[in-house]
């Protein structure tokens, strides 16, 4: 087994002493899943031939041949993917999850047309978002762990294909109640981008190479739900409401047939894994192991403590408790948006449906903005790791600037909502919140992949379950709450809370490596 690390070339074997220097430079060497070479028994002389081409560690004594990638180059390490592989994979989740996200908030459209219809109120149909935004907090909580023991591609197949299925009784639906049944399996079908996505980016990046895709995959949970409003408006005004439902349809048939031919598994672990059975089946040697094949557990234990860890990082790991909750606030906020804009900007500025969707503008605008400066935070990490080795705190300054920039944001929109003060401007503050909010979803996902790599599917599903889970409560006392406190005061409340929350990310940039140092899941530098 030719092996070269950095520029020191592997001895070749034959000696106690050329052994000891081999497992010196392979102690060196990680695996992409954090899995690290122990030493080789004295008699590593009596190796196995047919090893020494199948990138694993062998030994006489030993009663398992570790296999791992040749490093980041090997070919089937997702990593040595090609630019453009990787980016239309990235591409790919982003569209699935912007499509997902736009479904939940383009419901909020129908409205005019869907009640008078099944004869129902305002807020009995918002049950609906409430039901799809509650199958997606639970939904990762599923996948993303599962994700991690079979594979990125079967669950994103079986996910997709069933949350196509579960679009289509909304759009034929004769009441309410069907509506709302079934947008809950639609949500719970399509939750796997939301979770996965991030993990899969991990999978086929190297460290200093996720900001960019980060931040894509970061902003398209938030600028779907945006994107619903105005899409909704034009279709809701010109069109039947049904046809809300047929068009995510056809986008999600379209991104079905993107993942069969273009997304292929990147979880390194499963890899391994198929690529242990091969040499098992070629060599008739069955001590051939992946690093996951070697635990102890039954297949049905381990995926139970899969499903059981979001729940330990959420509720154990104060970082990703902490870092959740603020996350679960925003996204409540900006769900809370889809009952409030059309209350607020039909009886201020008198705007019909469509034009109510155009408000949403603001926001997408100001999302746009935070992506685009992910290369000055690419910038300033830069500046940051000169000082010393990387971290995964290094990730965190886009949102200490972003939950700065959310309350002001709120205030703006808040206070400039009067009748004699022109549309644009509270629009433009929410173009302010949305940018901010933007880098603090950039900042809190690439922190918790980085700093939870082994269990990234697990830590977003986590953050996925919260978010979604005050996104469905939140938009059932939106009305009440503008309705009672005024405009001003109500969004003066939403930006309180956003204030108190502003601390964590500063706080964990400061102090967030003895608190990694103390976990048993999370990254230790």
């Amino acid at each position: 087994m030719k092996t070269t690390i950095g520029k020191e070339k592997a001895p070749k074997a034959g000696s106690t002493a050329d052994a000891m220097g081999i497992c010196k430079l392979l102690s060196k060497f990680r695996s992409d899943d954090s899995y690290e070479c122990g030493q080789l028994p004295p008699d590593y002389s009596r190796e196995d031939p047919e090893a020494r081409t199948a990138g694993v560690v062998t030994g006489a004594d030993n009663s398992s041949y570790d296999v791992s990638f040749d490093g980041d180059k090997d070919p089937m390490n997702p990593r040595s993917m090609p630019s453009v592989r990787k980016w239309a994979i990235v591409i790919i989740v982003c569209m699935g999850t912007l499509c997902v996200t736009c479904t939940s908030s383009i419901y909020a459209s129908t409205y005019t047309q869907m009640n008078p219809e099944f004869g129902t109120s305002s807020l009995v149909s918002t049950v609906g978002m409430t039901s799809f935004s509650l199958g997606i907090s639970l939904g990762p909580l599923l996948t993303g762990p599962l994700s991690e023991y079979y594979g990125r591609r079967p669950i994103y197949l079986v996910s997709w294909s069933l949350y196509i299925i579960w679009i289509i009784p909304s759009a034929i639906a004769k009441n309410i109640e069907t509506i709302i049944i079934t947008r809950f399996f639609n949500g719970y079908a399509g939750s796997s981008f939301l979770s996965v996505a991030g993990g899969t980016v991990g999978d086929i990046f190297l460290h200093h190479e996720i900001q960019a895709p980060m931040a894509l995959v970061s902003s398209a949970p938030f600028l779907g739900p945006t994107l619903g409003p105005l899409l909704g408006g034009f279709i809701n005004y010109y069109a039947n409401w049904r046809w809300s439902y047929w068009s995510m349809t056809i986008w999600a048939a379209a991104l079905l047939v993107a993942i069969i031919l273009l997304a292929p598994e990147t979880h390194h672990s499963t890899i391994l894994r198929a690529k242990a059975k091969r040499l098992r089946k070629q060599t008739g040697n069955d001590r051939y192991r992946a690093p996951m094949e070697k635990t102890a557990k039954s297949t049905g234990r381990a995926v139970a403590l899969s499903l059981l860890r979001p729940f330990q990082l959420l509720f154990i790991e104060l970082m990703c408790l902490c870092l959740d909750l603020y996350s679960a606030i925003l996204l409540g906020i900006l769900f809370l948006f889809f009952r409030a804009f059309p209350l607020v900007f039909r009886t201020t500025h008198g705007m019909n449906l469509w034009q109510t969707g155009l408000t949403f503008l603001g926001i997408l605008i100001g999302m746009a903005v935070g992506v685009a400066t992910s290369p000055i935070w690419k910038l300033v990490r830069e500046r940051l790791l000169g000082k010393s080795e990387s971290e995964p705190e290094y990730r965190l300054p886009p949102a200490i600037l972003g939950g700065v920039l959310i309350p002001v944001g709120l205030f703006w929109f808040g206070w400039t909502m009067y009748p004699d003060i022109h549309w644009i401007v509270p629009i433009v503050g929410s173009g302010v919140f949305g940018c901010g909010m933007l880098l603090v979803f950039t900042g809190v996902f690439t922190f918790l992949v980085d700093a939870y790599p082994k269990y990234a599917a697990s830590a977003m599903a986590a953050n996925s379950f919260a978010r979604c889970l005050f996104s469905a409560v939140f938009p059932l006392f939106g009305t009440q709450m503008y309705e009672n406190l005024g405009y001003q005061w109500a969004t003066s409340l939403l930006a309180f809370l956003t204030v108190a929350m502003m601390p964590f990310p500063w706080l964990f940039f400061k102090y967030g490596k003895v608190l990694r140092q103390k976990s048993k899941f999370a990254l230790d530098t």
